[in-house]
Order: C-alpha cells, then sequence, then structure tokens
C-alpha cells in the first residue's frame, strides 16, 4: 500500500457522474496535494466522468452489476480491480448498489461515501433532495461518511449546508447541491489526508 508520498484513490460512480466530473477536473488542475486517482469504475454511459478521466489519463473501467449473476460475484470482480491497482481509498460519488463484506473487509474505514442529505435526515433513501423539499425544511446539505455495514452510517468525515428557500424546487436547488459536492469530497480527500499521514507518521 503506498503510505509514503500520495494516497491512490479509485472513484466508482453509477451514472452521469457530475461530481465524480468536478473532482477529477480538479484533480487534473493540482487541487488534490497528496492524493493520485488511479482508476474510474462505473456503469452507466454515456459518462461524463468516465468522459473527463480518459482525457487526463486515468484508468477507466466500466463493470455492470448486470453481467454478474449475483452481488458477490459483481464485487469480487471490483475488489479484484481494486487490489490490482493498488488503491488505498474507495469514493462512492452517486453509486447506487450497497457494499458488502468482502470490499468492507478489504477495505476497512477506507471506503467513503457522500449522500445528499445532512445526517441523520432523509437516510437510506435516493430521493433525499427531494424528501428534504416535501418535507419543508429550510436546511439540508450533503455529508461524507466512512461506510460501514449499515445504509447509510458510518463516520462522519465532513458536511455542507445547503440553504432552501420557500419557493425553491429541485430544479432550483439541485445545482446548488452539485457546488457544494466538489467542495465537500475535494474537503474530504484533505482530511483523510491529514489523517491518514499524521498516523502513518506517528508509526
Amino acid at each position: 500500500m503506498n503510505t509514503v508520498e500520495t494516497l491512490n484513490w479509485a472513484i466508482m460512480v453509477s451514472r452521469w457522474g457530475r461530481n465524480a466530473k468536478d473532482v477529477i477536473m480538479a484533480y487534473s488542475n493540482g487541487d488534490l496535494k497528496r492524493s493520485h486517482i488511479k482508476l474510474l469504475i462505473y456503469e452507466a454511459e454515456p459518462c461524463g466522468a468516465a468522459d473527463a478521466a480518459k482525457l487526463v489519463g486515468i484508468e477507466t473501467l466500466r463493470i455492470l452489476r448486470k453481467d454478474y449473476k449475483n452481488r458477490e460475484a459483481y464485487q469480487r470482480r471490483i475488489h479484484d480491480e481494486l487490489k490490482y491497482y493498488n488503491i488505498d481509498y474507495v469514493l462512492l460519488l452517486s453509486f447506487k448498489y450497497v457494499i458488502k463484506h468482502e470490499l468492507l473487509n478489504a477495505f476497512p474505514n477506507r471506503i467513503i461515501n457522500i449522500h445528499p442529505s445532512l445526517f441523520p435526515s432523509f437516510l437510506g433513501t435516493h430521493t433525499a433532495i427531494q424528501e428534504a423539499l416535501e418535507y419543508g425544511v429550510r436546511v439540508s446539505g450533503l455529508t461524507t461518511h466512512i461506510i460501514d455495514e449499515e445504509v447509510d452510517r458510518g463516520t462522519i468525515l465532513c458536511q455542507e449546508v445547503v440553504k432552501i428557500k420557500e419557493n425553491d424546487t429541485f430544479e432550483s436547488i439541485y445545482p446548488k447541491f452539485g457546488k457544494k459536492g466538489k467542495k465537500i469530497v475535494l474537503n474530504t480527500i484533505a482530511l483523510i489526508e491529514k489523517k491518514h499521514f499524521e498516523i502513518n507518521n506517528q508509526k
């Protein structure tokens, strides 16, 4: 595992990958100090994140869940690829499948997810932004967290607030989440870098 100079990251996306694309472009501009985005695993096409990754020389793999007979076989393939590329940390950005035991055990406390709500509100759902609007809250946001065996639980890393106006709709609020998404992911990576190298420098 690379713990001397930089950390190797893999990003996993299931959809178009707006946040992933923004982070990849920030990486290509030198915004990540001690991290190397080495691999993007994606599913949907077209995929903006995959296009961006190819543009800047990041390895890309399209792995489709439907090509595997069960979840175990699918995640075993992902596990093998992450190990092959010597990945240190995994970042889930709009990844729609629940990560299970084999990957969690292979990367303990090293798989990070982003969720479009302020924990502990609107968990266990793919429609957290819509639900926040329907509930009438005036403050929502995003949370990055280390995943564990429970869906949308685990250690909170960073949070970003998104204020909701009375006349906001999903169409008007979604760009605010997108803008804050880039910020929170970059802050999360910086936090992981700081903690990781502090711990390893003490050994």
